[in-house]
């Protein structure tokens, strides 16, 4: 594997689940160098949450005639096959795998880098907020049209390379390090949050019912070092909503935590909403735990 080389991605979805995949783009870098770049809009054949097309601007009507996640998965697994795959925080990573999963494929067989995970130990007074693609990009001075897949995927690979410069590690010496904040979460720790767990600096909050008890969703979640708190708050990081409650379609039938979370990231904080699936996914991809049935 070139470690000069890699890919950058990033997604946009139609709703809550992170399968409904409505963009995709992807960078792909030698260096410094831009050496190709790819963009599509995709039919996620799903419905589209009036929150989620806020975010982005994609309608469902922008995405008539255009392929579907199915007929776009060849090309896209021979992209990202034997490549390192860079997106900014693990949503994108979980939205592609999971549309691999619900089409029925295997997911490309890649290496992810996840640039905010690096990017909360190149530069650590933001270890606990500030990480978001758009404050990175405004420390390091490069600009970019937010939202957009594209747009989005090359900020995340100028994130990478800023962090790269500020830190002195190259791209092995940073998959060397991940594996090691990986098998740190392992390790039983408190609901403060596993200090080299690889999500360190993540706040999180549950809302709605889960199939897990609170308890252990909420030792899950130290393990891979998050920090859980009980409410919505400028500083949280991630929401995680029950399987249920994720698709309510009536905004008064959502949680208080979800509509807070949701405002705010209309003021554009960084905050991801995940369901309880997306959540289990994600323990067992940094801790590898089994996921329930």
């Amino acid at each position: 594997m070139n470690s000069d080389l890699f890919i950058a991605l990033d997604v946009e979805t139609a709703n809550a689940d992170r399968a409904s995949i409505c963009q995709i783009g992807l960078a792909g870098f030698k260096g410094r160098q831009l050496l190709t770049q790819w963009k599509s809009l995709v039919d996620p054949r799903d419905d589209f949450d009036p929150f989620n097309i806020s975010i982005h601007g994609i309608h469902e009507r922008a995405v008539r005639g255009a392929p579907s996640f199915v007929q776009l998965a060849a090309e896209l697994r021979e992209l990202m096959t034997g490549a390192v795959v860079v997106c900014h925080t693990h949503f994108d990573r979980g939205a592609i795998t999971r549309a691999f999963e619900r089409s029925d494929q295997a997911a490309p067989n890649c290496v992810w880098v996840d640039s905010a995970m690096i990017a909360r130990r190149a530069w650590p007074e933001g270890v606990h907020g500030g990480y978001g693609l758009q404050n990175l990009c405004s420390r390091i001075g490069y600009s970019y049209q937010a939202h957009d897949a594209l747009e989005d995927a090359k900020a995340a690979a100028m994130v990478l390379l800023a962090a790269m410069d500020e830190s002195g590690m190259g791209i092995a010496a940073w998959l060397e390090r991940l594996a090691e904040l990986r098998r740190s979460a392992s390790r039983p720790v408190s609901a403060g949050g596993n200090p080299e767990g690889p999500l360190h600096g993540e706040v999180l909050v549950f809302t709605g019912a889960l199939s897990l008890p609170r308890r252990e969703a909420a030792l899950r979640a130290s393990r891979i070092g998050c920090k859980v708190a009980a409410g919505v708050t400028k500083s949280t990081t991630i929401l995680v909503v029950g399987d249920d409650d994720a698709r309510l379609p009536d905004w008064n039938a959502k949680s208080s935590k979800q509509r807070k979370a949701e405002a705010l990231l209309a003021e554009g904080k960084h905050i991801q909403i995940l369901t309880e699936a997306d959540f289990e996914s994600l323990v067992c991809q940094y801790a590898g735990l089994e996921q329930s049935a």
